[in-house]
Parts: structure tokens; C-alpha cells; sequence
């Protein structure tokens, strides 16, 4: 059967991050087509009226609705950001037990209903939970795909932005692997227009950037509770790339399958995403000390898997 086009969108959970993602789905006119999937059906369709009245200053039509599983069948992306949430104290790995129960759930019912699109995860732990969508689905792994580090180098590069004051966007630089505490900053490869970042730093700067990166998210919950406007851009940014097919390179949450000389594990990297979604993993050169990290990161990830997966 051929993989769903168009440009429908169902998003299935709609708290913080949903919410936000879909105000910059469309915000962006991204979409023509949106649903809104959630158990709490009284604040959804609040958010389906609200959403709707944003839309005549939108820059194109969009039909915003609440709806079920059902309407999963047709559907050119399923964007999946239910889930329990993170609390304060709380690593986004804490999380994996209650969440994996939950998708096997969700994914099911979304396959029920005929869906033959693209998957994308934004619940937390997120490579675990990719990884459980690829399973429970039997989708192709290029169909399903998890918003990986594209928060945490959007991070980075906002902090090397102000740091050499810099438009963001000029700032080329990844973070890769656990979306969480064992991610890795890829300074071998940073630049600013082609000129290398880590020789105008010294080793304690950029271990304080490499912290303030990761420890954002923790600063956030602890300051409002949840993490949801940049998560939000991040995935407006990925379903744009697929939708309309940019070919353009995002550290997403891909299946490794020999990559960095690892398998079976989704994890953040840089991807090319296009229409059909995960097109090629590029696999960056890196130095000695990152591929340590980086092999320690796979291992974080797999002995988690290990004790659901055996």
C-alpha cells in the first residue's frame, strides 16, 4: 500500500506541547488540515475554538478540528506528544515505564485505523518512546521518527549565538545522542560560517555551555513546570521539512542500523528528512573524546531498552 501524502496532521495529545505545536502549525501554515486527539475532550475542543479564531490572521487556510482515532487513517503525519509529564527532580529516562505502556496503546489504535504515514514522537523519554512506536507499528524505521536533540542544539546554538554575538541561525552545531543527560556536544565540527568554535574557547567555557545545554530543560521545569515553546518550534520545523519536502538536515531520533557503529537504537543525529521522512543518517566525524561520549550514550539508551525489550 502506498505511504499516505498530503499534508493532514493529527496530533495526539494536546497539554503544553501539543498545544504550542499546533499554534505554530499554524502559526507557520504548515498545515491545511489539523485534529486534535485527547482524553481531556472539554480543553481540547477549547483549544480547537481558540486555535480556530487564530486563523483568520493566519497565512493560509486550515480546517482545525477535535476527532479520534478514526481520523488517524488518512492522516499524512501522526505527531505524538501524550504521555505522563516530567516533574521536577525528575530525568526524562525516570519516565520510560509509564510511557511505553501508554504508546503501546496509542500506536495501536492509530494503526487500527489504517494509518500509513509518518510517525513523529515528541514524548519524553523520547528515543525510548521512538523506538517502542517502531516496534508496536511495523512501520518502515524512515517512517518513524523522534524529535531527537533538534531542542538541545537549538540550545546550543542560542548560547553560542550570544556568546560570540551571532544570529543563532549563522551558528552551525549539533548535539547528538540521549535526548537527556548523556547527550554530547559535537565542538569538533562547530562553526560560525566555516570558522571552528572550540579554539576561541577555552576547555572550562565550553564544559559550562555543554552544562547550561543540558541542564535547561531542569531550569525551565523548575521555573514553570513544563518545556513547550522551543520543543513546539522544533517540531514545526521537522513536519515542515517532511511535508514539504526540504531535503534538508535536522539531529532527529533515527534508527541506527550500523551508523556510528551501532544498532538498533534510535537516537539523536543528524538526518536528512524529506517527504518520505528519515532519508539518510549522515554520520559526523568525530574525534576520540566524542565518540567515547557518544558510545556512552548508546549505552545509556540500550540498558534501558534491555529491560523492556529482551
Amino acid at each position: 500500500m502506498e505511504m499516505t501524502l498530503g499534508n493532514k496532521v493529527v496530533l495526539i495529545g494536546t497539554g503544553a506541547v501539543g498545544s504550542s505545536y499546533a499554534f505554530a502549525l499554524m502559526n507557520q501554515g504548515i498545515s491545511s488540515e489539523l485534529v486534535l486527539i485527547d482524553l481531556n475532550e472539554g480543553k481540547t475542543k477549547g483549544d480547537v475554538m481558540d486555535l480556530d479564531h487564530g486563523v483568520v490572521y493566519a497565512p493560509s487556510p486550515m480546517s482545525i478540528t477535535f476527532g479520534s482515532y478514526e481520523d488517524c487513517k488518512d492522516a499524512a503525519i501522526v505527531v505524538i506528544c501524550a504521555g505522563a509529564a516530567q516533574k521536577p527532580g525528575e530525568t526524562r529516562l525516570d519516565l520510560v515505564h509509564k510511557n511505553v505502556k501508554i504508546f503501546e496503546a496509542i500506536v495501536g489504535q492509530v494503526m487500527d485505523s489504517g494509518f500509513n504515514g509518518i510517525f513523529l514522537v515528541a514524548t519524553n523519554p523520547v528515543d525510548i518512546l521512538a523506538y517502542a512506536t517502531w516496534k508496536y507499528s511495523g512501520l518502515p524505521k524512515e517512517r518513524v521518527i523522534g524529535s531527537g536533540t533538534v531542542l538541545d542544539s537549538a540550545r546550543f546554538r542560542s548560547l553560542l549565538g550570544q556568546e560570540f554575538n551571532t544570529a543563532p541561525t549563522s551558528v552551525h552545531a549539533y548535539i547528538i545522542g540521549e535526548h537527556g543527560d548523556s547527550q554530547l556536544p559535537v565542538w569538533s565540527s562547530a562553526n560560525i560560517s566555516s570558522i571552528p568554535i572550540a579554539p576561541k574557547l577555552t576547555d572550562e567555557r565550553k564544559a559550562e555551555i555543554a552544562m547550561q545545554v543540558r541542564d535547561a530543560a531542569y531550569k525551565i521545569i523548575e521555573a514553570k513546570g513544563a518545556t513547550y515553546y522551543g520543543i513546539a518550534m522544533g517540531l514545526a520545523k521537522i513536519t515542515k521539512a517532511i511535508l514539504q519536502d526540504h531535503q534538508i538536515t535536522l539531529p532527529v531520533g533515527s534508527l541506527l542500523e550500523g551508523e556510528y557503529g551501532h544498532h538498533d537504537v534510535y537516537i539523536g543525529v543528524p538526518t536528512v528528512l524529506n517527504r518520505t521522512g528519515a532519508k539518510t543518517v549522515l554520520e559526523l566525524s568525530l574525534n576520540e573524546q566524542e565518540k567515547a561520549q557518544f558510545d556512552g550514550s548508546v549505552k545509556t539508551l540500550k540498558e534501558i531498552q534491555a529491560q523492556i525489550w529482551t
